[in-house]
């Protein structure tokens, strides 16, 4: 008889002994097969919440695909018998330049959410403006309280991108804990969702550059901002004093057809010419798109989807293999390149489809 043991995984019960379905099909050797398992372990609801894109998902799948265009230029005859991953984000030092994106709602993804993805590893948080900037101002100054170092600001969700698994999944929102007293939304009961009054409520149509200097003088922690895409923001992001720039298309779930952004780091990171760092986010799933996007110029990229299906498959310790999984893939690619560091990383290890298509003319 199949069943689902306490919704986390699914188990096989024979006769008095149950068999993990997931030992019985072997550990996953690599980050993709943990969706599969998080597939199995998550209502139908939730797994397309995580899964889905916006509209036609054309970006979703680009996303992946342009890594897969992207061709590495190793190195040989160079003594990799020691390899560094390490590096420095914000001035602190971290064991490699692997990051946990903003994401949201991981209690959706296993009971202990958040908690259990932040023992795993130290992620990053989100802070969205909200319309009511009282709000935006208590949740800034919970985060210093608690002893957080920086703050994301996600800037491309003026309004919620078409998701339409979600639509037809009337998929709704939980009560989040963090505004518990501070913002009440009802579920619409005319559609069995409130997903659109809950961003209706808290995504802010009109906030622009300015209001980076109002979240600045409320706050001495420094400022990163998520959802840049062109150069022209980079610019202007650097110029209203960002302490960092995440090249960002939201996972592809806001605005389907934009590039994807291993395709647009190039120009962000040429745009700001090194007044701040660039960090990377968006379709990677192997240590070689991470090697690729350190050599665009990334100094980390940050992991999403991947986290959220670890953890839906095997809670914390499915996270703490996502990531090992990810720092061994990046080990051996750089062995592999001839790098035995990450500063050892340069342009001129990876070769993009532009410029292999220049060369056939």
């Amino acid at each position: 008889m199949l069943r689902r043991c306490s919704g986390y995984p699914v188990c096989v019960i024979f006769k008095g002994f149950q068999l993990s379905l997931d030992k019985m099909v072997g550990e996953p050797v690599n980050v993709n097969e943990f969706q599969e398992l998080a597939r199995e372990a998550l209502p139908k609801m939730y797994y397309d919440f995580y899964a889905g894109g916006a509209e036609d998902q054309y970006t979703l799948k680009e996303n992946v695909e342009a890594f897969h265009r992207i061709m590495i230029r190793p190195r040989t005859l160079v003594d990799v018998s020691r390899i560094d991953m390490s590096t420095t984000v914000l001035g602190y030092k971290i064991s490699a330049p692997i990051l946990i994106a903003p994401t949201a709602l991981h209690k959706l993804a296993h009971p202990e959410g958040e908690v259990a993805t932040a023992r795993a590893a130290a992620a990053c948080k989100t802070i969205m403006v909200y319309k009511k900037r009282d709000i935006a101002a208590v949740l800034v100054q919970r985060a210093e309280r608690n002893g957080y170092k920086a703050l994301v600001l996600t800037v491309d969700t003026p309004r919620l991108g078409r998701r339409e698994a979600d639509i037809k999944n009337k998929m709704v929102a939980p009560r989040l804990k963090n505004l518990e007293g501070l913002l009440s939304i009802e579920a619409d009961s005319d559609n069995g969702s409130n997903l659109e009054a809950y961003a209706k409520e808290t995504m802010d149509a009109s906030l622009c550059w300015k209001d980076i200097e109002w979240l600045k003088s409320i706050t001495n922690m420094p400022i990163l901002i998520k959802g840049v895409l062109t150069g022209e923001d980079a610019i202007k992001a650097a110029e209203v004093g960002v302490a960092g720039i995440m090249v960002s298309n939201h996972g592809a779930r806001q605005l389907d057809y934009t590039d994807a952004t291993i395709n647009v780091l190039e120009e962000v990171v040429h745009a700001v010419r090194g007044r701040v760092p660039v960090f990377f986010d968006g379709g990677v799933r192997r240590g070689t798109d991470i090697f690729k996007a350190l050599a665009l110029g990334a100094q980390a990229v940050l992991i999403g989807r991947p986290v959220i299906f670890g953890l839906a498959a095997k809670g914390e310790y499915g996270v703490r293999q996502v990531i090992q999984m990810l720092k061994d893939e990046l080990e051996l690619t750089m062995a592999l390149s001839g790098c035995p560091s990450v500063k050892d990383i340069t342009r001129h290890h990876v070769r993009t489809e532009r410029e292999r298509l220049h060369t056939m003319l």
